[in-house]
């Protein structure tokens, strides 16, 4: 099969475009014919070492929608041809032709969207799920600001806080202002040209996807009890206690049950999945580029095969 491996850690160069063998299910695991694999800020992270007792070569991506192809004995929560997507293990590959995963870890892709669309969810979908409602309990009627609104995880946070029935108010730039409030924000702060701390406060969540001084600044916007929630930074210890506040770093969890309860809430017309741009699998290096960058609005999305083939 094609896939995009990588044999040392670097820049966007070091992913190959190759062929290597089919994998194969092992007890338990469920084979996938990929039609669409999502790009995250996580597949470059790790591509450039971050996490670096990773073993290689490694085949890239984390987020997949497809069909199920193989099932191995006793697995009887999917069939041979089901529509599904997946958040797969790091090392077991999005960006392929197949890829293998376990039941927990998958769910039936939305009725209501294409398998391009389906792909964009799994990792900053649950990732803005965990966040606002594992995490910090976001409730109808709670405010919660989310920095980085207009990215990957935060589209898909602006709107499970509007379905929940929080106020929401999200940072961007100014030209996604509109495109915020389309879906779902109350307010959008001009990061470039405002400081969120001079324009609100006394909030029940803030949900931060930046970090940095955008991180440290957060803490004086919530209310006593409040909670913050980053995807990036870490807590410094007694840091929440000193504020009277609480806070967590999210790990992302793949949750087969989670991805099926937001399926459920897009193919009730409640949210959608963001999708900016669409590029062939062999064009991995230039959707490294564009994510790194910092500045697509929502996610990037690698077409692996046609929906027919």
């Amino acid at each position: 099969m094609k896939a995009i491996r990588i044999h040392e850690f670097g820049g966007p160069e070091v992913l190959k475009y190759e062929d290597i063998p089919d994998p194969q299910p092992g007890p338990g695991e469920i084979r996938i014919k990929i039609i669409a694999a999502g790009v995250n800020p996580m597949d470059w992270k790790v591509r450039r070492g971050y996490i670096s007792s990773l073993p290689l070569p490694m085949i890239m991506g984390l987020d997949v929608a497809g069909t199920v192809d193989i099932v191995e004995k006793g697995e009887v929560s999917f069939k041979p041809g089901d529509e599904v997507f997946a958040k797969v293990g790091i090392g077991k590959g999005g960006y392929a032709e197949y890829t293998v995963a376990r039941a927990v870890e998958m769910a039936r892709k939305p009725k209501s969207i294409g398998f391009v669309e389906s792909a964009a969810i799994p990792t900053a979908g649950l990732a803005a799920w965990q966040s606002l409602f594992d995490l910090a309990g976001l409730e109808k009627g709670q405010s919660v600001l989310i920095h980085g609104a207009s990215g990957g995880v935060g589209t898909f946070a602006v709107q499970f806080a509007k379905w929940k029935g929080a106020y929401v108010i999200g940072t961007a730039s100014e030209k996604n202002a509109e495109f915020l409030k389309s879906i779902g924000a109350d307010e959008v702060i001009d990061y470039k040209n405002q400081r969120f701390e001079d324009l609100v406060g006394n909030l029940d969540v803030v949900l931060d996807t930046i970090g940095g001084d955008t991180f440290e600044r957060s803490w004086g916007v919530l209310k006593p009890g409040g909670f913050l929630v980053t995807t990036v930074a870490s807590i410094p210890e007694g840091e929440p206690e000193k504020r009277g506040v609480r806070a967590k770093t999210l790990m992302t969890q793949s949750d087969g049950k989670e991805l099926a309860q937001i399926a459920s809430i897009i193919d009730e017309r409640k949210i959608k999945p963001i999708v900016e741009t669409v590029l062939p699998m062999a064009d991995a290096r230039k959707a490294h580029e564009m994510s790194e960058a910092l500045h697509t609005r929502g996610k990037i999305v690698l077409r692996v095969r046609e929906d027919s083939q």
